[in-house]
């Protein structure tokens, strides 16, 4: 049997999800643990998505810092970003997992672009989360096309939660974005 959707507002049960905190000032891990499974359960309740049942995703709530040293090791970016995806499962299968991937998150990045755009932080947290995640299972942005299918399922997921869509009248943050 091959999951496709989850139920609204649950986590599927075959989807094991790990959390990680590596750094300090991260609201406390029953929160992180409630606003991913929120965003998480959305992403599988909206978009159509494939994995192997006992799959796993991976949350790591890191610092500026350790993102850096990242973005600049895998994508040859030497300055923090917000999210970093790193796909465990082969994107041309039919299917994803066991591995989904990790999901690295920037505490300081994320605070700053939730202040500078007058966002709820929770929001702006599940909204990187839903982001990382769609990485998680080959969507991408690099190119306007792709952009379009990937941000319009973004704004269909977090419209679901009730949060509105981050692209709608901001050219900058869709190009931030763009840039991830």
């Amino acid at each position: 049997m091959m999951p496709t959707r989850g139920d609204a507002g649950q986590v599927p049960d075959d989807l094991e999800i790990d959390l990680t905190i590596n750094a300090e000032g991260w609201p406390e891990e029953e929160t992180l643990e409630a606003l991913a499974n929120r965003a998480i359960a959305a992403v599988f309740a909206t978009a159509d998505l494939r994995y192997l049942p006992g799959s796993e995703l991976s949350l790591v709530f890191s610092d500026d810092a350790e993102v850096q040293v990242l973005n600049r090791d895998y994508r040859g970016k030497d300055k923090p970003t917000n999210v970093l995806s790193f796909p465990g499962g082969d994107e041309e299968g039919p299917v994803f997992g066991p591995l989904l991937g990790d999901i690295v998150l920037a505490r300081e990045t994320v605070l700053r672009e939730a202040e500078e755009g007058a966002l709820a932080f929770d929001a702006h947290l599940i909204h990187l989360i839903v982001h990382g995640t769609l990485h998680l299972f080959g969507y991408d942005h690099q190119i306007d096309s792709e952009a379009d299918i990937m941000e319009s399922l973004e704004t269909r997921i977090l419209a679901s939660l009730g949060i509105a869509d981050p692209y709608l009248n901001d050219p900058q943050t869709q190009d931030e974005t763009r840039s991830l």
